[in-house]
């Protein structure tokens, strides 16, 4: 049998561009190329698709220069990527995608109904369960109905910041300080602030405000940030790993602490309270059946000194940087970064025949 062709997604509009290009090497690096060859396309920030020639491009960033423009065709009876250098153009047939892409425009179920709308294969969540997951205000819905334990929220519109006094009376009646403050969607804890008055409320409103017209206003929990990875779907049984701790060198796991402060770190199969590492493990792949999750997901919680579990948030396109919790998990129970990628891209293929 010969060789597959797959699609590598990465980069994106998002505010999580720059972990799109750090995370898509390393998968790159881990796809069997003896099964697969592949097509490496690139999104621009301003949203440009872009073919890319080889990894290192990929690593310097010189790929945004490139002359060919690589795009997937909608077209179900193409089944492809058109390639178009001025008036020349090529139709490469795909057997599956990867979409390496994080945030908006990547994780949120716009790509993923391109895929669907094309007929092709892809690895990951499908529209309903990337974007419910996407949009924390509709993840919290879903896991209130599965009555599972999570912060208390005051949801905010962009509009309601016209009166930012009324939205700061509602808030102050509902909680103490401090509280956080996080987009709707976004990840990787882009315009997410820590709020410990009014002032700092304001301002956290301001900037999250800046990245989704939705914003959460959530209690202040404390615990430790526990993250559990997930597989599964479909006609495959969903399995979770072990669990991995977050010791964050910042005041909390913002941006900047999860990428580029090196005293950050992660810590695989911490000791928690009793019972506490298969509660999360029940309740990750609760959450991930819940949002009709399929291939992956990293699902993240804090875990409370008396061994109570709080469900934070699901991730239905996780980090696959050198740092990634997720593949670390995987690598933990056994399973490394070759055999990982190959399940996932092998789930992947078998979607429309479930």
């Amino acid at each position: 049998m010969g060789k597959k062709t797959a699609v590598v997604l990465f980069g994106g509009q998002s505010s999580e561009h720059i972990v799109s290009c750090m995370s898509v090497v390393n998968v790159i690096n881990h796809i069997n190329r003896e099964k697969y060859d592949i097509v490496l396309i690139g999104i621009t920030e301003e949203g440009r698709w872009i073919k890319a020639e080889t990894l290192e491009d990929i690593k310097n960033g010189t790929w945004k220069n490139g002359l060919v423009s690589a795009v997937i065709s909608p077209d179900a009876t193409m089944g492809g990527v058109i390639l178009m250098v001025g008036e020349k153009t090529e139709i490469i047939k795909v057997d599956v995608v990867f979409p390496v892409l994080h945030g908006l425009f990547g994780e949120d179920g716009t790509v993923q109904g391109l895929f669907e709308l094309a007929g092709i294969p892809y690895v990951g969540c499908g529209v309903l369960a990337s974007a419910i997951s996407m949009d924390k205000l509709y993840t919290k819905i879903v896991a209130d109905d599965l009555g599972v334990n999570q912060a208390a929220y005051v949801p905010v519109m962009r509009h309601d910041l016209n009166d930012m006094e009324a939205v700061v009376k509602r808030v102050e009646e509902k909680f103490s300080y401090p509280v956080f403050v996080k987009p709707s969607n976004a990840g990787s804890s882009k315009g997410v602030s820590r709020a410990g008055d009014g002032q700092e409320l304001m301002e956290a409103l301001v900037e999250a405000a800046n990245h989704d017209r939705k914003i959460l206003v959530e209690e202040m929990i404390v615990g430790r940030e526990i993250e559990c990875a997930v597989f599964g779907g479909g006609n495959v049984p969903v399995e979770a790993s072990g669990v991995g701790e977050i010791l964050a060198a910042a005041e909390f796991y913002d941006f900047d602490a999860k990428y580029y402060n090196s005293d950050s770190r992660t810590v695989v199969d911490p000791v928690l309270p009793e019972g506490a590492t298969e509660r999360v493990r029940e309740a990750a792949k609760a959450i991930f059946q819940a949002v009709d999750g399929y291939g992956l997901a990293r699902v993240d919680f804090f875990v409370k000194e008396d061994g109570s579990v709080v469900f934070n948030e699901i991730n239905t396109m996780p980090g696959f940087t050198a740092i990634s919790m997720y593949p670390m998990l995987w690598e933990a129970a056994g399973v490394n970064k070759d055999e990982l990628v190959d399940r996932l891209m092998e789930h992947a293929m078998n979607r429309y025949r479930i």
